[in-house]
């Protein structure tokens, strides 16, 4: 597996993390405890159906993230996971430094697997924060190529069960950056995961590393909008493409926003919007905030003259 961190000309797919009115509080959380972590942009969106929403961009451990405050509509659940691989090859202090994570995050949260040593890891635990984003934190020893530091993590629960695998072929066939990594399925005696499900398995979307996994265990959640994929776009040509694609859901377009046919929300998103609504006036964000709001797919052509007050 190959590194995604490098800085290239694209961010590739930015998880986007949706709050109640958390967003900015919750961005300052995980940059005081992540290395090399900051806040790039804050803006304020004014007069959405939601009130004023803020809006940050923000960077953990070299992983653009996106925040935003927009209203208790949907609730962050452990269908889309962060896992964070502290590699000794690359960190001689990985295992005390993973301690430290731990020990930080774990201020109001709840353990869904405890810290300690499990046959895939010699340190691993996986816990749901204060603000209720999930985080699985490892050791890994990988021998080659370095893992990324974080990863998103899909699980396949409920109706979806056995689908890990099929999405996994679906997006490789429509993401034109992307590659396949590791395919590791169930086996018999693994109950209630049937032989042939996937335990795990990984793969690069525009430079962007995800993992994906089914979990026949009785699960109270699914995909929902509070964990987004976001995929910036030069053209609107690329934004037609992905929207083509991806959207499987006609009553969840809305403001660039769309569902697959597995249940996961994507957000395409042309790359100039975030100079927009992070660089522009107060009232050329809210002419843009105005224009988007009344969109499904964004039109990149409105967008601008929107900007520019044409």
């Amino acid at each position: 597996m190959a590194a995604t961190n490098a800085n290239t000309a694209s961010p590739g797919i930015i998880p986007h993390l949706w709050f109640d009115r958390q967003a900015a509080e919750a961005a300052a959380f995980y940059c005081s405890i992540f290395p090399r972590s900051e806040i790039t942009t804050q803006a304020t969106l004014r007069d959405t159906p939601s009130g004023d929403s803020d809006l940050l961009s923000f960077s953990l451990w070299g992983v653009p993230f996106m925040a935003i405050s927009a209203g208790p509509y949907f609730q962050i659940n452990p269908s889309i996971s962060f896992i964070v691989n502290f590699d000794p090859s690359r960190d001689l202090n990985a295992a005390s430094l993973l301690t430290e994570v731990w020990d930080k995050l774990s201020e109001g949260a709840t353990t869904l697997m405890p810290l300690g040593e499990y046959p895939f890891s010699p340190q691993y635990g996986w816990l749901q924060d204060k603000f209720g984003v999930n985080w699985q934190l490892m050791l890994t020893n990988p021998e080659g190529e370095p893992r990324p530091t974080i990863v998103p993590n899909l699980m396949f629960t409920g109706e979806n069960v056995g689908n890990a695998e099929e999405a996994r072929a679906f997006y490789l066939s429509v993401f034109r950056d992307s590659r396949p990594g590791a395919l590791i399925h169930y086996g018999p005696g693994q109950e209630p995961n049937k032989p042939g499900g996937v335990m795990f398995c990984d793969f690069m979307l525009e430079r962007t590393w995800l993992s994906a996994m089914d979990s026949g265990l009785l699960h109270d959640f699914s995909f929902n909008e509070a964990v987004s994929l976001l995929i910036t776009c030069e053209t609107q040509e690329e934004i037609d493409y992905y929207w083509e694609k991806l959207s499987a859901v006609p009553e969840a377009e809305q403001c660039g926003w769309l569902k697959d046919r597995y249940g996961i929300s994507w957000q395409v998103t042309p790359a100039s919007m975030e100079h927009y609504l992070s660089s522009g006036t107060p009232e050329q964000r809210a002419r843009v905030t105005q224009a988007f709001m009344k969109m499904k797919k964004f039109n990149l052509d409105e967008l601008e003259r929107a900007f520019h007050g044409a």
